[in-house]
């Protein structure tokens, strides 16, 4: 089953997460996917967004969050060819082509970190935001950290991270999380109008742009991201994050205990 396409047209690239089911929840699979691309890519503009109602709920709780699960050897060998930053991350925050996020729907979690990664954002009237990691026991990944903060401020960034908190379009735009929100039918269509305006601007210019505002606002991602995995991967055996991940499969209220 394709986990998602590619669609070519004017210079510009239509990445579309493709699975509904789980409203788009990453496997790693689909994780590889998005990695390889935005690196394989040759488009002036990226655009990225979800089939159904999702544009992104993160990782895959039976795939990916259950302790039973374990990566597979590509995937472990990617991270350590990025120093421990998830690879589709490396990829997103180190290209030289704008990306643009069209958040169709539900962006939690990973999803959300997706959403940031974007240069700019735009959303669907039923488009929600979270930043679910505290709530599953874990830390959030690279750009939670290196990038809301620069978008929202420290203070709503924190008070994001901290509860967990999701949040409706409106707000998003109210808060500067995104530049603007559009009816759902028109949203790929404000997207692509978007790109197409950067696309037909002389490519090169638009990279050296790209570079010189990832060169002075963005941290070194990659350490940054070797803090966070490791971060991560120490939470991860924590019996608050098994408890996350049991009460979601089984649909109840987890009880932590801060263990």
């Amino acid at each position: 089953m394709t986990v998602m396409t590619i669609e070519m047209k004017d210079h510009v690239a239509l990445l579309t997460l493709r699975r509904p089911q789980v409203m788009n929840a990453l496997n790693y699979e689909l994780y590889m996917a998005l990695e390889d691309a935005v690196r394989d890519s040759e488009a002036r503009v990226i655009v990225i967004t979800g089939e159904g109602r999702g544009f992104c709920t993160g990782d895959d709780v039976k795939e990916i969050l259950s302790q039973k699960a374990k990566g597979p050897a590509e995937m472990k060998a990617r991270g350590r060819r990025t120093g421990g930053l998830t690879p589709a991350a490396d990829a997103l925050l180190y290209t030289d082509i704008p990306v643009i996020a069209a958040v169709n729907g539900f962006a939690l979690g990973w999803g959300m970190e997706l959403a940031l990664m974007a240069d700019i954002r735009v959303a669907s009237e039923a488009a929600k935001f979270g930043e679910l990691f505290v709530q599953r026991g874990l830390c959030c990944d690279a750009p939670g950290l290196g990038r809301l903060a620069q978008v929202v401020g420290r203070e709503r960034a924190a008070e994001l991270l901290f509860t967990g908190d999701i949040i409706d379009a409106h707000t998003a735009k109210e808060m500067g999380l995104v530049s603007r929100v559009v009816a759902p039918d028109d949203l790929l269509s404000t997207a692509m109008e978007i790109a197409g305006r950067i696309a037909a601007n002389p490519p090169r210019a638009v990279q050296s742009i790209k570079a010189g505002l990832r060169r002075t606002l963005d941290p070194d991602w990659r350490d940054v991201g070797n803090w966070a995995i490791k971060e991560i991967r120490s939470l991860m055996e924590t019996e608050d994050a098994a408890e996350s991940a049991a009460a979601f499969l089984e649909k109840r209220k987890p009880v932590f205990t801060g263990r």
